[in-house]
């Protein structure tokens, strides 16, 4: 299978009400083990790459070390990858453009992408994104790949949630303009209230990814909510580490 043929199969897997699920992943091992027992894509997560690196998250892990890892998966793994690739490490149209250039040339077929400013509290002005969001796709059409933007919105990340409902309509506008630049789905992490991510899959013709997390609605409510794609962002990390943790614990009881 192609790379191209590789992110076509990858875009059919998101199919609203019947959400592919994406355990994201931090290391080639974690890839491996995923499609031996039956995943049809692999997903890393920026939050686990960066801690098993030693770094924090918020594009704090050097580029190189994102796609050394990213070649490392491609090559072991014959199933779709998509990369967690925050704000693709520029902020202008033309480096956005030539990072994902190297991402594809890496393997990825996709990516999620923010629209936060990274480091800061404050997003991208919608057709600042918007142009951004373009260049991605430009440089998938250069490389003959027609790589899955997942368009991720913080809105809903940077607000309580007695707040949300009335972050939907402009949620809605960065959708509609996302899509007409080329994005490919649309990520909403931090919003978990079912009656607005209903809003949201009725309000886009985007596939609409939610994030897993100890508040969010079960698979079952966000498939009947129309949901397309449910990932689990930071969470494998973080109960890998607490489970690592306690096996220390337990393997040292005996000298406490």
């Amino acid at each position: 299978m192609t790379q191209s043929d590789k992110a076509r199969a990858f875009a059919t897997l998101h199919k609203p009400g019947t959400p592919v699920v994406l355990f994201n992943v931090w290391d080639a091992g974690g890839a491996v083990a995923l499609e031996k027992v039956g995943a049809p894509a692999i997903a890393t997560g920026s939050h686990g790459v960066a801690e098993s690196l030693g770094y924090g998250d918020g594009e704090k892990t050097p580029l190189d070390d994102v796609l050394y890892l990213v070649r490392r998966v491609t090559a072991l793994v014959a199933v779709p990858v998509t990369v967690d690739f925050e704000g693709a490490y520029a902020p202008d149209p033309a480096g956005v453009a030539a990072n994902v250039t190297r991402l594809i040339d890496a393997g990825a077929i996709g990516l999620n992408f923010e629209d936060q400013v990274i480091g800061t509290k404050t997003l991208h002005p919608v057709e600042a994104q918007a142009a951004r969001i373009a260049a991605i796709r430009a440089a998938g059409d250069a490389r003959e790949v027609p790589i899955f933007i997942n368009a991720r919105t913080d809105l809903f990340l940077k607000a309580p949630a007695d707040q949300h409902a009335a972050l939907v309509p402009e949620a809605l506008a960065r959708a509609a303009a996302y899509a007409a630049a080329g994005a490919s789905g649309l990520f909403v992490p931090g919003l978990t209230d079912p009656v607005l991510m209903g809003a949201i899959v009725r309000g886009t013709a985007l596939p609409v990814n939610a994030m897993a997390s100890p508040a969010q609605q079960p698979p079952a409510v966000l498939a009947a909510a129309g949901v397309a794609r449910i990932s689990h962002g930071p969470f494998p990390w973080n109960a890998a580490m607490a489970a690592f943790v306690e096996g220390w614990r337990a393997a040292t009881a005996h000298q406490a």
